[in-house]
């Protein structure tokens, strides 16, 4: 028996290693790459044989050409986001706790709903997006871009945080009014501080989803006046027309993922404890 749970045991270990290296090789390529020079970058080699900051240069440097088109979309990138998870996590609240509480004909068919927004292709609704933008002056603007990403966060920010508020007991909510709460007051005292933490992770989840975005971002913006770093890194070019831009555009990748990472690792805890929260039976 103890043979066979050592045996298992280094079973998971070598399967947890392949994944994580299967995970994480494109990562370390990237980064590689962001450290060599354009002259390595074809030799085929996966470490660089001198580490340079040429291509950090060229997107962050006061003389670097593509330091214009890197800063302003990074701007962008992270107002934009910001925003859009904003708003998506305040109405995806007061949305889920609706459908989590309340009994109300069509709630089925607006979590139905949700589910179908969020599956849609996206590539099929940027052409009459981009029409309709162009005429009402929304086009190439923070809030030509902020509307189109509630329609990728708030249908997952509704799933996730009308799961976890139905784990929440209704008898709280019950005693907050006994004591003479009114409804808002008990929702906003003793509802929310409890769902803090599915209101985290959500809030998390939908950052990530706006600040990879690429469609929307190269479909319905022209210049740096809203255009994203995804649809920003499109527009790199090399020093020349025969130069492909590869090592600046690895260079922005690993800066545009440095914040993600960030993120995670701080609150790892809390996007763990608002996911299984949330997926467990009461």
């Amino acid at each position: 028996m103890s043979t066979m749970s050592t045996r298992l045991k280094v079973g998971w270990a070598v399967i947890t290693v392949l994944v994580l290296l299967y995970a994480l090789f494109p990562v370390a390529s990237i980064v590689a790459t962001s450290f060599k020079l354009p002259s390595e970058l074809n030799t085929g080699t996966f470490l660089p044989s001198q580490w340079t900051w040429t291509n950090y240069n060229e997107i962050l440097g006061p003389e670097g050409s593509a330091r214009d088109l890197f800063l302003p979309s990074l701007r962008n990138s992270i107002g934009i986001s910001l925003i859009a998870t904003g708003i998506a996590v305040v109405l995806a609240t007061l949305a889920a706790y609706a459908i989590a509480r309340l009994d109300f004909r069509g709630k089925r068919l607006i979590l139905t709903t949700a589910l179908g927004v969020s599956i849609f292709p996206v590539i099929s609704i940027v052409t009459p997006l981009f029409n309709l933008w162009r005429n009402i002056g929304l086009y190439d603007t923070w809030l030509g871009l902020i509307i189109p990403y509630l329609s990728l966060t708030l249908p997952i920010s509704i799933w996730t945080l009308a799961a976890f508020f139905r784990q929440i007991p209704w008898e709280l909510e019950q005693a907050a009014q006994v004591d003479g709460a009114t409804s808002w007051q008990a929702f906003r005292k003793a509802i929310v501080p409890l769902a803090a933490p599915g209101v985290f992770t959500t809030a998390l989840i939908a950052f990530f989803i706006a600040w990879n975005d690429f469609v929307y971002g190269i479909s319905l913006t022209s210049t740096s006046r809203a255009r994203p770093v995804p649809a920003a890194l499109a527009f790199f070019t090399g020093a020349s027309q025969f130069e492909e831009p590869t090592g600046a555009i690895s260079a922005a990748a690993v800066i545009v993922t440095i914040p993600v990472v960030i993120l995670v690792m701080l609150f790892q805890r809390q996007i763990v404890a608002g996911l299984t929260q949330g997926a467990v039976k009461g």
